[in-house]
């Protein structure tokens, strides 16, 4: 028979059917997109309610700063230990969209509870809640991305997400600002709940359908299944993953310190427009995200992720370098160049490489929160080394040694992190 499904056994005369060829899954559509694209950005608008407004308003509330220090360990501490339990929890789901909008529900709660129950059981409890939520978040975001375009196409989803969370970041803090210093710090957490509504309706626009689950965890349809490829433990020894994860806990601990730092010596050398000079070096990063993070994302599955990383890791020492010799207040603006380069890099890189890595493993964002872990040590001890390296040696000697730190960072990747792109 020409039917190309069937053949003929050898030696014999039957005919043995064969199944029909794999067909390709549609491409996401433009509405998902358009869903994921409003959901990264209210969501940005939303965690921004809880930045530095949190300590603003309990200040106001009469709050001690004992207090205010303890509901804010609170939520750095459980944001550290629960990066792996959410990215399982991620893994674990049969609809990424459903935990993504049970924790945008409870972010947005917490932000109604501390407007309307500013007392210490209330917000401890909302605090709480809060860093939970997040923990999943995340991952949730990362999954969904990779249910609806796939392994090859994630570097360029990845990139607009992160043009959305920038353009999010940004808005939100003139949004929040205008709210706090026009009406009140409580509005701030008013309009955090309001910003949930949008952002739930948002998620819904992204059609459940066109996610892929498998394809969210990171799994592969197999024939016979692989116990060991999809094995826990399998993932946590991929050389790859750890190298990559003390890589990232390299960069945070020589970056996290960097603008907190700076903005000491800004405040020393300039008082009067140290919260202009300040805002500017935020707002210069943000904007080179949001112009460049698509590019970096195609430039990722063109090049290669090594050539983007080693970038970045150059641009942090860099950057460290130049903070510890110039003394210009409005030089150090321009410096903040190298730290959007970074920024851009690594918002797309750190769930890339990870995809990569996780592939076939069904663990992608158990493996997120690996990297996850690695980004909160880092940056908890940046802060601290900083700190004691300036009060004991001087500024110049910190930002000097934060460089040194990046330095390595540079040479670990560059001698032992393998490139992992995917090209089939």
């Amino acid at each position: 028979m020409n039917d190309d499904r069937q053949k003929r056994s050898a030696g014999e005369g039957t005919i043995v059917p064969q199944p029909p060829p794999p067909r390709e899954r549609p491409k996401p559509s433009p509405e998902s997109h358009r869903g994921l694209d409003w959901f990264i950005f209210f969501l940005a608008d939303v965690q921004t309610g809880f930045g530095p407004f949190v300590a603003v308003y309990l200040t106001t509330q009469k709050w001690t700063q004992v207090e205010i220090g303890f509901v804010l360990s609170i939520g750095g501490i459980i944001g550290l230990l629960g990066q792996m339990p959410g990215g399982a929890i991620v893994d674990a789901a049969r609809s990424e969209r459903l935990v993504a909008g049970l924790a945008v529900a409870t972010i947005g709660c917490c932000a109604l509870a501390y407007a309307l129950w500013p007392i210490f059981p209330v917000v401890t409890a909302a605090a709480t809640l809060h860093a939970l939520a997040s923990c999943v978040l995340g991952p949730a975001i990362a999954a969904i991305s990779l249910g609806l375009v796939g392994p090859l196409a994630i570097g360029e989803r990845l990139g607009r997400n992160a043009r959305f969370a920038s353009l999010g970041n940004g808005s939100a803090a003139a949004l929040m600002g205008a709210v706090g210093y026009l009406v009140s710090n409580q509005a701030v957490f008013i309009v955090t709940f309001l910003l949930a509504i949008p952002t739930l309706l948002s998620l819904s626009r992204i059609r459940g359908q066109e996610i892929d689950v498998a394809q969210a965890h990171g799994a592969v349809v197999r024939e016979v299944p692989d116990k060991e490829a999809t094995s826990v433990f399998h993932l946590l020894r991929q050389r790859p993953l750890l190298i990559f994860a003390g890589g990232v806990l390299l960069f945070q601990l020589a970056n996290a310190a960097m603008l907190p730092l700076m903005a000491g010596v800004v405040t020393t050398r300039s008082a009067q427009w140290a919260p202009v000079l300040i805002a500017a070096c935020i707002i210069v990063p943000q904007a080179i995200v949001a112009l460049t993070s698509p590019s970096v994302g195609r430039k990722a599955q063109a090049w290669g992720r090594r050539p983007l990383l080693l970038l970045a890791f150059g641009a942090l020492a860099i950057r460290g370098l130049l903070f510890a010799v110039v003394r210009d207040p409005y030089l150090l603006v321009a410096v903040q160049v190298f730290d959007g380069i970074t920024a851009a890099v690594l918002a797309v890189m750190v769930p890339l490489i990870v995809a990569d890595v996780a592939y076939g493993s069904g663990h992608f964002n158990l493996a997120q929160g690996v990297v996850g872990t690695a980004t909160g040590i880092g940056a908890s001890l940046s802060t601290v080394l900083a700190g004691y390296i300036s009060d004991t040696f001087g500024s110049s000697i910190a930002f000097t040694g934060l460089a040194g730190i990046a330095a390595l960072g540079l040479t670990v990747i560059w001698l032992f992190m393998p490139e992992t792109r995917r090209t089939e």
